[in-house]
């Protein structure tokens, strides 16, 4: 089975969405980011990181270390939901490809999604991007 999915399937299995995994180049660094509607707390994250634990040794998934975090304030939008969750928010995000002038790099208001597509208040006003376009999209809290 793949990882995400065993992760996937394991973390919505105890009641939290997988936010995001990241594995350092050579596997042995594993990081979950997990989340529910009303937040997440430390025995959130042990109670997952505990359950992975032991699937992991069930499925012989060979790592050195597992951090399971919430997302933070700063957190990552890896799913067309989460555009349309965060609507409302300043969001910085990194195209795959430049777009038209060369540009990868934006920040914006999120306005929302439209079919497979999101919207973003720009400097150069409203934009709508791809959602397969983008590589990595980020909310910017704000203080």
């Amino acid at each position: 089975m793949e990882l995400i999915k065993l992760i996937e399937q394991t973390a919505e299995g105890l009641g939290y969405e997988v936010v995001d995994v990241e594995m350092s180049p050579r596997g042995r660094l594993l990081r979950v980011f997990i989340d529910k509607e009303d937040g997440i707390n430390v025995e959130d994250c042990a109670d997952v990181s505990n359950q992975l634990t032991r699937v992991f040794m069930v499925e012989n998934f060979d790592y050195d270390r597992l951090e399971v975090s919430s997302p933070g304030l700063d957190r990552p939008l890896t799913k067309l939901a989460h555009f349309a969750r965060f609507a409302g928010e300043q969001i910085q995000f990194k195209l795959r490809v430049p777009a038209a002038g060369s540009q990868r790099n934006f920040r914006g208001l999120l306005r929302g999604v439209e079919g497979d597509d999101v919207l973003v208040e720009t400097d150069a006003g409203e934009q709508r991007f791809a959602f397969a376009d983008i590589e990595k999209a980020r909310v910017v809290p704000t203080f």
